[in-house]
């Protein structure tokens, strides 16, 4: 088995078609296929079934799914921990929500830098489930969610308090009519969304659904309505072309961060974690 016929299964298994994979592996179909063939031949078990227009794992291929991942993930690990440059002693890899990065990581991650000489960073967004999934196999570091796991594998480290505010296009606005009326939901997690539902229990379906807070920024600024978003974010908008409703409640969201309570890190991420004590 080699890393080769790893990435030819898993890209099959995503693309679902062997020319495709072949395509976005930059190799034959025939090398593809041999690739697949190889593995199978060494797992004594077949990984697809081949109907014409339709691959499919069997049941041995879904269980060796999880483990073909874990070791192209830890193999990748490895490459980028021996490749480090010189003077660099430890490779800190951090994944965090997308909205979560525009609030404070980016500040945070310019502070890491400049304070620990020696440390090179990998920065990666990704939803919550792959943070988990990431975390637990070893591929990253720290992971930062806004919704904290129930796990004793891993340490949960809660930091600064978010403010949501409702801000609106218009300025004379009222809560009620902002979510009658153009609203965004931004989905803060299961927290902000059941505080959102006792205090606007009739609200209607809003306009735009929307995962990270950025895009809604940039839907009321070019189409008008009313958001919550983070007051970092809305930088010197917030009183001029954004105002804040002023019967709407701030909600506050809880941002945590995630790290594994073992491992040779442990202490450099404690250490660079403290930044959010003093903020």
């Amino acid at each position: 088995m080699d890393v080769g016929q790893l990435k030819a299964f898993l890209e099959v298994y995503r693309s679902r078609h062997f020319g495709r994979a072949a395509n976005n592996l930059f190799i034959s179909q025939s090398a593809v296929s041999a690739r697949i063939k190889q593995l199978e031949d060494e797992l004594g078990l077949r990984l697809f079934t081949r109907d014409r227009n339709n691959i499919e794992l069997t049941p041995a291929g879904k269980k060796f799914l999880h483990y073909s991942e874990n070791i192209l993930n830890t193999w990748n690990r490895a490459r980028q921990e021996i490749a480090i440059p010189e003077g660099v002693s430890i490779l800190l890899s951090i994944a965090a929500l997308p909205s979560i990065w525009d609030i404070f990581l980016e500040d945070w991650l310019s502070w890491v830098h400049k304070s620990n000489q020696g440390t090179a960073l990998q920065a990666e967004v990704m939803p919550t489930d792959s943070i988990m999934r990431n975390l637990l196999n070893g591929i990253i570091d720290i992971g930062f969610v806004f919704d904290p796991p129930k796990t004793s594998q891993l340490l949960v480290k809660e930091l600064v308090p978010v403010p949501l505010l409702m801000v609106s296009s218009d300025s004379s606005i009222k809560a009620d009519q902002a979510v009658d009326e153009n609203y965004i939901f931004v989905d803060w997690g299961t927290s902000f969304a059941m505080s959102h539902a006792r205090q606007y229990p009739d609200a209607p379906p809003p306009i735009l659904r929307a995962g990270v807070g950025r895009i809604a920024l940039n839907f009321i600024c070019q189409c008008g309505g009313s958001a919550y978003l983070p007051e970092a974010m809305l930088n010197d908008q917030l009183g001029k072309t954004l105002h804040r409703v002023a019967d709407a409640p701030v909600i506050h969201k809880e941002a945590y961060a995630i790290y594994s309570q073992s491992g040779n890190k442990h202490e450099t991420i404690g250490n660079i974690l403290s930044w959010f004590d003093k903020i």
